[in-house]
């Protein structure tokens, strides 16, 4: 799930404490860097990097370290007629930056800025015959754009619509779980601890997570630390911040997140911070990225981290919104 992983030498005096004031100056700093190629390779991703961090700031207790009426203006106009949004302004709507547009939204309470009953008819409209959601027109399938659909449409409190059909998605999500409890991209997919997220979630959100094992599947989780505290996502992968999120919230929702070795996850992120620029990066010693930097934080937050705002971990959004909303905890 690395997004950027540009290994360069590793900074000196690897820190043991959060550098909270210089990961905000780093998230503030992002959308400044219009000379780099970087920010042009990544304009697909523009309004998900607005939600990664501006969770992230939310996180860290400090959410008006972005102007929030232009972030608002800059998402209205990423809403397409058909009510889904794209990753950039005039980029095809996909319900991986609707999901975003909406998470942010909400998570500053300006859900009124914009159209939720297109919003709604959009995502309604990318499920498939069996029970499973495409990510836009074009017709892809994955567990991902399950959780996405289902997250948002129990954010906007609409996973009523007569339109769907909740018994086919759960369905399809079950027959995606392997013989090791873990679960796959598709049915006969490989296991993979981003894909575990999204089902676990899925069925959280569904009520319906009767249908897992959670002791076997808390048991392959577990296994996915290795012996530097780092997390992977699959076996015999390296060890990535970013499963620092997938594996330790799926095992929240399992309530096993005791399970691993808290401490040494802890400082596994922590060694993964860029003392100079700010951000986190993928492990130590890489260049850091908005993407990790964000899942790490959230991280740190389920981990109890001092002065960080806890997080809700099937939504990947500040605890206190998701109660805001009246969504009751499901974990």
């Amino acid at each position: 799930m690395s997004v950027l992983n540009n290994s360069r030498p590793a900074v000196d005096g690897a820190t043991s404490d959060l550098l909270m004031d210089l990961h905000v100056k780093y998230i503030q700093a992002l959308d400044t860097k219009k000379n780099d190629l970087e920010y042009w390779l990544t304009e697909h991703l523009r309004v998900n990097g607005l939600y990664w961090g501006a969770t992230a700031l939310h996180i860290l207790g400090k959410p008006e370290a972005l102007d929030q009426d232009q972030i608002v203006e800059y998402l209205v106009k990423c809403q397409h007629e058909n009510g889904g949004f794209g990753g950039h302004i005039d980029h095809d709507p996909h319900i991986l930056s609707t999901l975003s547009a909406v998470q942010v939204l909400i998570t500053y309470d300006r859900l009124d800025a914009i159209n939720v009953d297109k919003v709604v008819d959009y995502i309604v409209s990318l499920q498939n015959e069996d029970g499973s959601f495409s990510g836009d027109s074009w017709g892809e399938t994955d567990t991902r754009f399950i959780f996405c659909a289902i997250n948002c449409l129990s954010l906007l409190k609409r996973l009523d619509d007569k339109r769907l059909n909740l018994k086919k998605t759960i369905d399809y999500i079950v027959q995606c779980r392997n013989f090791d409890g873990g679960f796959g991209s598709s049915p006969g997919g490989e296991s993979h601890a981003a894909q575990v997220y999204v089902c676990v979630g899925t069925l959280t959100i569904l009520n319906a997570l009767h249908h897992v094992d959670a002791d076997q599947l808390g048991w392959w989780l577990s296994e996915r630390q290795l012996k530097n505290g780092g997390l992977n996502g699959r076996p015999e992968k390296l060890e990535d911040v970013c499963y620092s999120w997938w594996v330790l919230s799926s095992l929240s929702m399992l309530k096993r997140a005791h399970w691993i070795d808290a401490n040494k996850l802890t400082q596994f992120i922590l060694e993964a911070q860029d003392s100079e620029t700010g951000g986190i990066a993928d492990r130590s010693g890489n260049i850091p990225d908005v993407f990790h930097t964000n899942f790490g934080i959230c991280g740190l937050s389920l981990l109890r981290y001092p002065g960080l705002v806890p997080v809700d971990p099937v939504y990947c959004m500040p605890r206190h919104v998701i109660q805001r909303i009246g969504l009751t905890d499901k974990h």
